[in-house]
């Protein structure tokens, strides 16, 4: 009985990884096409996500659910940085295209 509890355990954790790694690969190319289609007003949204998830995570009571909105309230708040940075990498890029145009 008390194997079969520990393995449920790590069970958990796993799956706190595999939630972790899943919304890190979705958020990814969201910042991307918020990005092209919203610029640099989409950080308000990831603003207002990183709070609503940090606050429900304070107020949820089971371990595990709670650390699933805490995940989700820290990829929301990088995801702020990233769109500032897709932008600059965008400005970047297309600077460079203008630069090889032959004139």
């Amino acid at each position: 009985m008390v194997q079969l509890l520990v393995f449920h355990t790590n069970i958990k954790g796993l799956s706190l990884g595999l939630f972790t790694f899943i919304i890190i690969w979705i958020f990814h190319p969201l910042v991307i096409k918020i990005e092209y289609y919203f610029k640099n007003k989409s950080w308000y949204v990831f603003l207002i996500t990183t709070i609503v998830n940090a606050f429900i995570s304070t107020r949820i009571q089971d371990v595990f659910i709670s650390s699933m909105f805490g995940v989700l309230a820290f990829v929301s708040f990088w995801s702020i940085f990233e769109t500032f940075k897709q932008t600059k990498r965008v400005k970047n890029r297309s600077l460079l295209q203008e630069k090889k145009r032959p004139h």
